[in-house]
């Protein structure tokens, strides 16, 4: 395994100027399996500098430059996908086949849609009062990204930014930072010239706060919480730099009673996608919001999958989930089912505690909690676990009253028969994206909030719109 205390800056891995260092944790074990540095700004400001010196020839890199590049990553990311895989199964405790199938394949995946989207791009085009548009890269760019999905959200920030000619430095999260390392390899390899990728491991306060108040940086995005995001933006506001955030949610999912015999699978297929990824996916559907009429069966169905969920080994193959991913987080899911039981939430199944036979790793029961009021504690706060929360509504309207009445807007789901209250009910849904029975992401969509949910949107052409300047040119006459 690469030597997690070193950086990547300017096309090669130095030693950092900062000497604090920190454990890197297997959830699974709850032991130490590698150690980083901690970032300093001294750190960051070298990551900024190689950036801002290789921008001005790569910036002027033509498109099929840039797509050639792209294409030989990817090549690299396939060969090495089951080290992807593996590392983010170690860091963040995914389960092996969820690792391949979900986690390690979002860096291909979104990859391969941006290479698509760059393809499409117009740089430059005519206008209809016949100015001439320009597209040019904003110029260096700050990522910061998370634990929850590491690569899924390496790849929309670095990919975007490589593939409109900006330069960035990446600070991935410091609790996840093997996959990171694994990319920065790639990006080598792949050719890429030295600093236009850089990458700086680091703490938010410390390493994060350097980039985002750097003059010279001209861009930040960020994905995590809300909380972390507001604190970016301030730091961001004195150089008045661009900033695209991916934040929080509390997405609810609204199950009409016109599912009529289909009531089974959407219920359980509901369920399962929040507890998928261990509840750690910030579009999670934590709220299930059930039509009156249907209530009794559909929580009859949401008990029995509940408890018929498998918990194991990150190590193992199978559908099951894993941990948490640290400690702390354990401690954080503890607190919001010890507070529901508190404000009288019916629980259903699960609870606090670990689930039998795990002593060692940070394990949680799968927990659903029934009759919740919308205006509870667990109703309102994003949990990040295997916890759902079930909420009773009379009609149409009451449901799209109580989907929106919440701080977010990143996810709704809707479970229906009808095809016209589907069309009907998702026009009215405050959310950056809509899921009708079942219908799930796709690479090449465009992802992202409304609301505290966050600003700008990743993936697609919006995803490579957000790295852009754009320019009109006027042309007069000229003197002969």
């Amino acid at each position: 395994m690469k030597d997690l205390r070193k950086f990547y800056i300017n096309g090669e891995w130095v030693d950092p100027q900062g000497s604090e260092e920190m454990d890197v944790i297997n959830p699974a074990t709850e032991s130490a399996f590698g150690v980083i540095t901690l970032g300093s700004a001294a750190d960051v400001d070298r990551a900024v500098t190689a950036a801002v010196a290789a921008f001005p020839d790569y910036s002027q890199t033509s498109k099929a430059e840039r797509l050639a590049l792209l294409e030989r990553l990817l090549e690299i990311y396939n060969e090495r996908f089951e080290e992807m895989a593996q590392a983010i199964s170690t860091e963040m405790g995914a389960p092996i086949s969820m690792a391949r199938d979900a986690q390690a394949d979002a860096g291909a995946g979104h990859l391969q849609g941006f290479i698509d989207a760059l393809r499409e791009q117009e740089t430059r085009e005519t206008l209809a009062s016949g100015d001439i548009l320009v597209r040019e890269p904003i110029g260096i760019c700050g990522l910061i990204t998370p634990w929850n999905w590491p690569i899924n959200q390496v790849a929309l920030k670095v990919v975007p930014a490589l593939a409109t000619g900006c330069c960035c430095v990446l600070k991935p999260s410091e609790f996840t930072p093997v996959s990171a390392a694994l990319y920065a390899e790639m990006i080598d390899a792949a050719g890429f010239p030295p600093g236009v990728f850089n990458l700086v491991n680091g703490a938010g306060p410390v390493a994060g706060a350097a980039l985002s108040r750097h003059p010279d940086v001209n861009m930040m995005s960020f994905t995590g919480s809300t909380r972390a995001g507001i604190a970016i933006s301030k730091d961001a506001a004195d150089t008045v730099k661009r900033v695209t955030l991916e934040l929080g949610g509390k997405s609810p999912n609204l199950v009409f009673a016109d599912c009529g015999e289909n009531l089974e699978e959407r219920v359980t297929d509901s369920v399962a996608e929040c507890f998928y990824n261990t509840g750690q996916s910030c579009d999670a559907p934590t709220r299930l919001l059930v039509e009156r009429s249907c209530y009794e069966q559909a929580l009859e169905i949401a008990n029995r999958v509940g408890r018929e969920q498998e918990v194991g080994n990150p190590g193992m193959e199978g559908d099951h989930i894993g941990p948490l991913f640290s400690e702390i987080q354990f401690g954080r899911v503890q607190g919001h089912i010890e507070a529901a039981l508190a404000e009288g939430s019916r629980l259903l199944c699960g609870g606090p505690g670990k689930p039998e036979g795990f002593e060692t790793g940070y394990y949680v029961k799968p927990t659903i909690f029934a009759d919740v009021s919308n205006d509870t504690h667990i109703a309102r706060q994003e949990v990040f676990g295997p916890v759902l929360a079930i909420i009773p509504f009379d009609n149409e309207e009451e449901a799209i009253r109580i989907a929106n009445d919440t701080p977010y807007g990143l996810a709704a789901y809707l479970q229906t028969g009808d095809p016209e209250r589907a069309e009907r009910v998702a026009a009215k849904l405050h959310a950056g994206a809509v899921h009708i029975n079942g219908g799930g992401f796709e690479y090449g969509s465009p992802f992202g909030g409304f609301k505290q949910s966050g600003v700008g949107r990743e993936g697609s052409k919006y995803g490579v719109e957000d790295y852009l300047e754009v320019k009109y040119v006027c042309i007069g006459g000229v003197d002969e």
